[in-house]
């Protein structure tokens, strides 16, 4: 009926353009090769078993009996909200594919949840892809997409495609609000783009991050509205500066928008402390990536000072390139099986 496969989903980060695309300007978006792993294995009780190896959940076990009801187990004794992605996107892939069967799951992940870095968003596409592959189905990308996104609205209410898209699809996409929907435009980069990503736990979620952002804009239009435009500007410049390949410039627009970001009160005292130890190390250009409020900073270098120095400010460092594949299914031996 099936067989044990692995697939895996990149995370991403932004590049430019985070909070202000609320407002209908512009973001940059990049699929990174740092990835979750999903490998499924088909069982013959109905039952899902879903063992979360490093997903920050201290050996996670969990079992979905086939009347919906979990059982868990866990070092610290309470669910993480990364099984509700899992559980949807199993009920949105049983629903895609028509049957409920049971599977076992090991996910692992190279990224930390919660960071900013669309490790939800690989979760849900990973997962489903998985899923659908170990049934012995296909599934068109778009469709992929599609049904991930849908795991993160479910979740959390509502969602962008954005993180879903990156995880499916890969590469560098352009995103462009337009009334009610979303453009996106695939873009092809002039040249290769090191970043090292530096992460610190986050002290604020993003929905607090965004209700912040928008009463500073209802009390001070005047002055919050203008940053929000000019960040919209760097996005289209930086867009011009990674097409052409220019990684000074694209360096410089990080700085600016690093500013403008920290001037609306999303940075924090240890985001900007790796900022600015990178940008002392060499680095072209630093900025926070996401939401802010903790989570993630990026770095536009391939140096190894620059991920030393942001280990000295007690950030946790991945270095990481362009994905440009998206979500597939692999055959890495190195990966633990379920067999």
């Amino acid at each position: 009926m099936g067989y044990v496969v692995t697939v895996k989903a990149p995370g991403k980060v932004i590049l430019y353009g985070e909070h202000a695309v609320v407002y209908g300007e512009p973001a940059l978006a990049m699929a990174v090769n740092k990835y979750v792993y999903v490998t499924a294995k088909v069982r013959d009780d109905g039952k899902i078993g879903i063992n979360a190896m490093d997903l920050k959940l201290a050996g996670l076990s969990v079992t979905i009996l086939e009347n919906g009801d979990i059982v868990a187990r866990t070092d610290y004794g309470a669910v993480i909200s990364a099984l509700s992605y899992v559980k949807r996107a199993l009920e949105i892939a049983m629903e895609y594919v028509g049957k409920r069967v049971g599977v076992d799951l090991l996910i692992r992940s190279e990224m930390p949840v919660g960071a900013g870095l669309g490790t939800s968003a690989a979760v849900a596409v990973a997962t489903i892809l998985a899923y659908v592959k170990a049934l012995g189905y296909d599934i068109d990308k778009r469709e992929l997409a599609r049904l991930a996104w849908q795991v993160e609205k479910d979740v959390q209410g509502a969602a962008s495609p954005t993180d879903t898209t990156m995880a499916t699809f890969g590469g560098l996409i352009y995103i462009k609000p337009e009334g009610n929907s979303v453009i996106m435009e695939p873009v092809k980069p002039g040249t290769e783009i090191p970043l090292v990503i530096g992460y610190t736990p986050r002290v604020s979620t993003t929905k607090e991050l965004v209700a912040m952002v928008r009463r500073k804009l209802e009390s001070m239009r005047d002055v919050i509205e203008p940053i929000i435009k000019t960040i919209g500007v760097i996005t289209r410049r930086g867009r011009e500066a990674l097409e052409k390949g220019d990684l000074e410039l694209m360096g410089t627009l990080m700085n600016i928008n690093h500013g403008l970001l920290d001037s609306l009160g999303v940075s924090t005292r240890q985001l900007n402390e790796m900022v600015y130890a990178a940008r002392s190390a060499g680095a072209l250009g630093s900025k926070l990536t996401g939401a802010g409020g903790g989570g993630c900073m990026i770095a536009l270098s391939d140096k190894v000072d620059v991920e030393r120095a942001i280990e000295l400010i007690g950030g946790s460092v991945l270095s990481a390139r362009l994905d440009s594949e998206g979500a597939r299914v692999i055959d890495d031996k190195s990966l633990p099986t379920l067999i």
